[in-house]
């Protein structure tokens, strides 16, 4: 069961890979910077379920794993939170954050290349980051993450309950709850992964890409129907 769960990023990253021309042709028609962002967010996604399906056919790499830790744990789900930041929130506020933030993962990711890795006895050769020499760089993508969960997630939660019972926005309200869920399940499977269960986190991607995917749909597809 353990080796069939190892293979379930190349599902998600296949999955990633359809997203990622929607939602492109989505921004190619309305260019707005919430779009982009979300496209870039969806595409971060898929090469971090890349870099997990890398291992599962070929094995652990030290490149590999620090690039799986650097658009996982580091930018994970920064790019759609930004997106949610610029849709909702004031252009000056997005684009600070944006620098602020770019800056912030630029540098925690110059430190995850240079950090020695220190195998331990009886290693299971897993995805994570506990091999790192430096500790310390573990200590970056907490700041991201909680960044990443408040705007991505509560971003879905707020216009879901601005949506509530209206009759005209069912679809909104309904789209951003699935939004909400999707965006929290990889977070869940985050945690799990630090604590050293990365099974968890490949499940958890899959459904949660899956339930972002149905919310969008939801959303874009009522509003071409109101057009």
């Amino acid at each position: 069961m353990t080796k069939f769960i190892e293979y379930i990023p190349i599902a998600t990253t296949l999955f990633s890979i359809f997203f990622v021309k929607e939602i492109y042709l989505h921004y190619k028609q309305r260019k707005t910077k919430y779009l982009l962002w979300w496209t870039i967010g969806v595409l971060t996604f898929g090469l971090g379920t890349l870099s997990e399906s890398v291992h599962a056919l070929f094995g652990w790499n030290e490149i590999n794993l620090k690039f799986w830790y650097i658009v996982g744990a580091l930018l994970g789900g920064f790019p759609l939170a930004q997106g949610s930041v610029y849709l909702l929130m004031n252009r000056k506020f997005a684009h600070l954050t944006s620098i602020t933030f770019i800056g912030f993962i630029l540098v925690a990711s110059y430190y995850v290349l240079k950090t020695p890795v220190l195998i331990p006895e009886n290693f299971d050769f897993r995805l994570t980051g506990a091999v790192f020499e430096w500790e310390w760089v573990r200590d970056f993508s907490p700041i991201i993450n909680i960044y990443s969960f408040l705007f991505l997630v509560g971003g879905a939660i707020y216009s879901a309950t601005k949506y509530y019972g209206l009759k005209d926005r069912k679809a909104h309200f309904k789209g951003n709850i699935y939004i909400a869920i999707g965006a929290l399940l990889p977070g869940i499977g985050g945690t799990f992964t630090r604590m050293g269960y990365v099974e968890v986190l490949f499940i958890t991607e899959l459904l949660g890409l899956l339930l972002i995917y149905f919310g969008y749909k939801i959303i874009r597809n009522k509003n071409i129907s109101q057009q």
